[in-house]
């Protein structure tokens, strides 16, 4: 907990002209021109971080988020200022939303820091928002409080319930086998997202609010209240009341974020069978606290955690069916034995005095298990090592198929994503069902710089032929929506001169995910030939942003932020 500023409200952090005396002067003279009163202008401040954008679909109710949190902020007694940051819409950023996640996370953090602010609401939903509002705000670290935008509500097509995106990739497959034309996936495409709001499902959204609720950074209950519903209206009004309290309070995000309560997000994560987003991003949120996720540590939860939570991608249900089901309190009811309960939250109290305050909820058991008998008894989530992957891997096998868990197969290797996207239907690509696709050149370091590619599509020559799934492993990443049997965040990548960029055709790899490892079965004097004949490493961009980027981005084990922004030990 920080200790009491000298100066509150607009009396915070004035402009340096090297008068403090006119600096106040000058300050309350403009905000005055916008038509605060006096006694307005006295009270402390609460800043707003508004992310709509025209660009951003999950933040098309935004605005009337704005206006509760207003409402609560003036009610307890605070003055309300919004302000703009960064938004990243997922589907309408080229080439990846990963790519500006931390540009976002430095716009909110000086934006928090360099504003007169006794407090921020961080308003967000879309998939890398989330984890970029909490970097900053942990690097920041004035007081803060998470309010998603909440995820969309189903469509129906033809008496099905539907919702984006893992409905979106399941009909996208039967395409691409022959069994709809166009005129039907059309059709089917104007009834996947039919509201505001975030994925319908357990994806990278939704698990990032999940995860933030678990972390105590937003009000407990609020992380699955869909974006249309009233609750969610109120869930706003309640966090500008927070951000109040908390103002006055001075506990700050490194109160609330510490390695007891990451550790209770990767239960949380796990239990929900989330999104291998949520890794890295977890990964760099608590980097910018000096925490260190261990890959090893992320696997002993793994198997001391079962999966609860019946959700869409690996599941039946949707994040509505969530919210009627009981939440992530009930979630976290049921983990309450594996979890750290002393962890401070932003109501100004412990995460076990919540779960104690909780009263004969009503949970409904076919989307939210009890803990005795769960959905599977070990965790959605773990992490792979071996020759292909020396610093780790991840692999979602709540999302996969157990038949593929112990396989061996010869390697199809795709180049890069343009080579992948020019051969994968291919009729003459040499490919049979027990092969392994493999991607190159599409991690962090890359030029695609990590898109969510790692998906690789069935050739449509097998999808034909009825196949579903095949092991398919890359240095990219997938989106919290899609399923199968996939590796992923191969580490260190391709472009950085790991292992897996020295695959080629016809290699044999071995998966073992009993034994937690992905093997290139290629002997050690031919892989040091292949590296020599390697190419030079790709020029750096010549300016802006990109250089930045590819100057600074660590591998996914370090959650892919950057070196300089990072407290972890090993990155200073």
């Amino acid at each position: 907990m920080t200790t009491e500023p000298s100066e509150t409200g607009l009396s915070r952090g004035l402009t340096n002209y090297g008068d403090k005396d006119f600096s106040r002067y000058l300050r309350m003279s403009f905000a005055r021109s916008m038509g605060h009163s006096n006694e307005m202008l006295a009270r402390p401040v609460v800043g707003i971080a508004t992310t709509y954008s025209e660009f951003n679909n999950c933040h098309r109710l935004v605005p009337e988020l704005v206006a509760a949190v207003k409402r609560g902020v003036l009610s307890a007694g605070g003055l309300p200022l919004e302000f703009p940051t960064i938004s990243l819409g997922e589907v309408f950023l080229n080439p990846t939303s990963l790519f500006f996640r931390n540009l976002m996370a430095m716009d909110t953090e000086e934006m928090v820091r360099g504003q007169p602010m006794d407090a921020v609401v961080l308003i967000g939903g879309c998939d890398k928002t989330v984890p970029a509002q909490l970097m900053g705000a942990v690097s920041a670290n004035i007081p803060a409080v998470q309010l998603v935008t909440g995820p969309m509500m189903t469509g129906r097509w033809r008496g099905e319930k539907l919702g984006a995106c893992t409905d979106c990739r399941r009909f996208w497959a039967r395409h691409r086998a022959g069994e709809f034309d166009t005129e039907t996936i059309n059709e089917i495409e104007g009834r996947l997202a039919t509201t505001a709001g975030t994925c319908a499902v357990m994806g990278t959204a939704s698990t990032m609010a999940s995860l933030a609720e678990a972390l105590g950074m937003m009000l407990p209950g609020t992380a699955a209240i869909p974006a249309v519903h009233a609750d969610r209206i109120r869930a706003a009004e309640a966090s500008g009341v927070a951000a109040m309290q908390l103002a006055k309070s001075r506990i700050t995000p490194t109160d609330i974020i510490t390695e007891k309560s990451v550790e209770n997000a990767l239960r949380v994560l796990l239990a929900i069978s989330g999104s291998t987003n949520a890794i890295l991003h977890l990964t760099a949120i608590a980097g910018r606290a000096g925490i260190k996720i261990d890959l090893n540590r992320l696997n002993e939860l793994s198997d001391t955690t079962p999966v609860l939570v019946d959700l869409k991608p690996t599941g039946a249900y949707y994040m509505e069916d969530l919210f009627a089901a009981g939440g992530i309190g009930a979630v976290l009811r049921e983990l309450k034995p594996l979890l750290h309960l002393d962890c401070m939250t932003v109501t100004g109290t412990t995460l076990g005095e919540r779960l104690d305050d909780d009263v004969a909820p009503y949970v409904d058991r076919n989307v939210v298990h009890a803990l005795e008998t769960p959905l599977q008894p070990v965790g959605g989530l773990v992490a792979l090592f071996g020759s292909l992957a020396p610093n780790g891997a991840i692999f979602k096998r709540a999302a996969a198929d157990p038949a593929l868990f112990e396989s061996e197969g010869r390697a199809i290797v795709f180049t890069s994503i343009e080579d992948m996207a020019n051969r994968i239907d291919d009729p003459d690509l040499d490919v049979l069902p027990d092969d392994i696709l493999v991607l190159q050149n599409a991690g962090p370091t890359s030029s695609s710089r990590m898109p969510e590619a790692g998906y690789l599509p069935i050739p449509t020559k097998l999808a034909r032929q009825g196949v579903k799934d095949m092991l398919r492993i890359s240095d990219a990443r997938m989106s919290g929506t899609a399923y199968g049997t996939i590796v992923l965040h191969v580490s260190p990548d391709s472009a950085s001169g790991g292992p897996l960029g020295l695959v080629r055709n016809h290699d044999r790899i071995r998966l073992s995910i009993s034994n937690r490892r992905i093997d290139l079965l290629v002997d050690d004097a031919e892989l040091e030939r292949r590296r020599a004949a390697l190419p030079p490493p790709a020029p750096l961009p010549e300016r802006g942003y990109a250089r930045l980027y590819r100057q600074e981005v660590l591998q996914a084990e370090h959650g892919c932020d950057f070196k300089f922004l990072t407290r972890s030990p090993e990155n200073t």
